[in-house]
């Protein structure tokens, strides 16, 4: 397995990541709206900014998120799906990173939803 070093690297994460979102019962109607040629450059830049500090993200991702009926479920899900998928790709520092930043963030997303005491 290599390891996270590239904006390369957060783009095929990232694909095969949503590829297993857009499959999943409970995620998938989250995702119906999503413009996808806009919004997955907008998420390669925000795991880069995140990975590897290329700092090409310029928002702010709770805002994105704050409106969507979302439950710890929802978040749950997510995670499972983007561990696998960094398990499946990738070995490493970074990868570890990755699951650990994707861990804070559902955290963080969750707590200012209210969904967590």
């Amino acid at each position: 397995m290599k390891e996270i070093q590239a904006r390369e690297d957060i783009q095929l994460l990232i694909d095969a990541f949503y590829a297993k979102v857009k499959q999943d019962d409970l995620l998938a109607p989250l995702f119906s709206h999503v413009d996808w040629p806009y919004h997955l450059p907008v998420i390669y830049n925000f795991w880069s900014s995140v990975l590897l500090g290329d700092q090409s993200y310029k928002s702010n991702p709770f805002e994105k998120h704050r409106d969507l009926l979302l439950s710890t479920k929802h978040f749950d899900r997510w995670l499972l799906h983007f561990e696998h998928t960094v398990d499946e790709n990738f070995a490493g520092e970074k990868a570890e990173e990755a699951k650990q930043r994707a861990n804070s963030i559902a955290g963080i997303f969750q707590h200012k939803l209210g969904l967590l005491e």
